[in-house]
């Protein structure tokens, strides 16, 4: 099977911190994404959130009838740059990691969103690569407009 990649960019006019805040703790992806729930299922190894981590993710909208639920391992954490995780169980990839990157632009925020993950199921690449393709892009620019609109409140 083929080995796959998708990846997003948005820029925040929010710094570094005001965006990593927002990305590096699941329980606030409800507020700036489509999500009902984000919690942790576990904590980390040095810290709550960090290395080791289990966090849930529970879909806003039903998808056949049900909310999609995704249980992710946080797999590396370097603070207001970095965070990395795999999907454990709960939506249909396989192999998958996704990588978030934060480098500062002018006084704003850089986002970089990608992942890789395997094909399931022969023939599926290009539709689930085009819908995770859209989803990430989803995340960025949600994060990033959310982000700023905090920025703004400053």
């Amino acid at each position: 099977m083929a080995r796959l990649h998708v990846e997003a960019e948005a820029t925040a006019k929010a710094s570094p911190e005001t965006v990593w805040a927002l990305v590096s703790d699941v329980t606030r992806y409800p507020s700036w994404g489509p999500w009902s729930d984000g919690h942790y299922e576990k904590a980390g190894e040095e810290s709550p959130r960090g290395v080791g981590a289990v966090q849930v993710l529970r879909s806003a909208q039903r998808f056949m009838g049900r909310h999609t639920t995704s249980v992710e391992k946080i797999l590396e954490f370097e603070e207001d740059r970095r965070l990395a995780y795999t999907v454990i169980r709960g939506i249909p990839v396989r192999n998958y990691r996704a990588d978030i990157s934060l480098e500062p632009d002018g006084s704003g925020t850089r986002i970089d969103w990608a992942g890789t993950y395997d094909e399931k199921w022969r023939g599926t690449a290009g539709p689930v690569g085009a819908m995770l393709s859209r989803t990430m892009q989803k995340f960025a620019t949600g994060v990033a407009r959310y982000a700023d609109a905090r920025h703004g409140q400053r």
